[in-house]
């Protein structure tokens, strides 16, 4: 069968094309590289105003699902249109990347023709880029749970950003999972930002630690929800808002309000229905950069478990280098073993 010719669409005022339109990407449905491409082009003008300026890792997969898949941290210093922008960010190790950094739809597009399924953003805008202007709560079911028990928890949480004085906006994370955003002013450090996710997941852990646990250690963590305090860490992401999601179904990361939460389910949303969606409800995200939070209180709640409750620091990824305050890095059942005592 001949190779399908190159297609050019106008985003904007850029002309991006499109090659191999007809190149299968989800195998499972049938969706191809060009309604890749169409989608995204449907959800750009939202997902931008979510996207824009944030340095985002691209997850790409040139050749659909069941080619090779990579994660492009540094945007390729060759074949670049000139109108692409970047953001410098740092790691953990302390290198630097000149990542992705959308100001316009055409960005996004200029992605999705080099193979990108999921845009994953920091929590961070250029130039600010070493002070989080959100706050990402990620309910993590684990083994024998489910999105239900996701929602359970989701209810708790909205009452616990209550408390906090707080507003969160949840979406799907494409899978079981639940992701809470909430706006706030980049006057924290990534280190405070991450303390304030452990003070909010240990407040709601407290309230039910029969369905929710804080643990690290998957081998402590049982059939409940963790609450992933890590996505706050540098060099953490996920999923943006409208970004699809790497299973066969083609599910989409999809913004939803609290009483959706108990109606709806991972699946409903999808390549297909979210543009549908779209032109029916609107973008739910459109006003969380009305308000910008405060973390003084999940930061008191910090200092109040610190000093009242001796709950200091929780471990890093392990990818990171020790950290101050850090407890030892290691499994609690190797910790137990006297030779790995002795080599730590």
């Amino acid at each position: 069968m001949p190779k399908a010719p190159a297609l050019e669409y106008e985003v904007g005022n850029r002309s991006v094309r499109l090659s191999s339109p007809d190149k299968i990407y989800f195998p499972d449905r049938g969706f191809t590289k060009q309604d890749v491409f169409e989608y995204y082009l449907a959800v750009s003008e939202p997902m931008l105003r979510y996207m824009r300026d944030r340095p985002t890792m691209l997850q790409r997969f040139p050749d659909g699902l069941d080619g090779e898949m990579f994660f492009q941290k540094r945007v390729p210093t060759r074949g670049v249109p000139d109108w692409i922008t970047t953001a410098e960010i740092k790691f953990p190790s302390g290198r630097k990347a000149d990542e992705l950094c959308p100001k316009e739809p055409a960005a996004l597009l200029w992605a999705a023709q080099m193979g990108t399924i999921v845009y994953h953003p920091w929590p961070v805008r250029a130039p600010a880029t070493e002070n989080p202007d959100e706050l990402r709560i990620d309910l993590d079911p684990q083994p024998g749970t489910d999105f239900a028990d996701a929602v359970k928890v989701a209810g708790l949480a909205r009452t616990v950003l209550d408390d906090a004085g707080l507003v969160g906006h949840p979406k799907t994370s494409g899978g079981r999972g639940i992701h809470i955003y909430v706006r706030i002013k980049p006057d924290w450090s990534f280190v405070e930002a991450r303390r304030a996710a452990i003070a909010f997941a240990r407040e709601l852990e407290r309230r039910d630690p029969k369905l929710i646990t804080t643990a690290w250690w998957k081998e402590e963590r049982g059939e409940q929800v963790f609450i992933d305090y890590n996505q706050m860490a540098r060099d953490r992401t996920i999923a943006a808002p409208y970004s699809l999601r790497a299973n066969p179904r083609a599910t989409v990361s999809t913004p939803v309000t609290w009483d959706e939460l108990t109606q709806v389910e991972p699946n409903d949303f999808d390549l297909r229905t979210v543009p549908a969606r779209l032109a029916e409800v609107g973008d739910l995200y459109a006003g969380m950069d009305d308000v910008r939070h405060d973390l003084g209180t999940l930061l008191e709640w910090w200092d109040r478990d610190e000093r009242d409750r001796k709950l200091g620091e929780m471990p890093y990824p392990p990818d990171y280098p020790k950290m101050p305050g850090e407890p030892m890095r290691v499994q609690p059942s190797r910790a137990k073993d006297p030779v790995d005592q002795a080599d730590g």
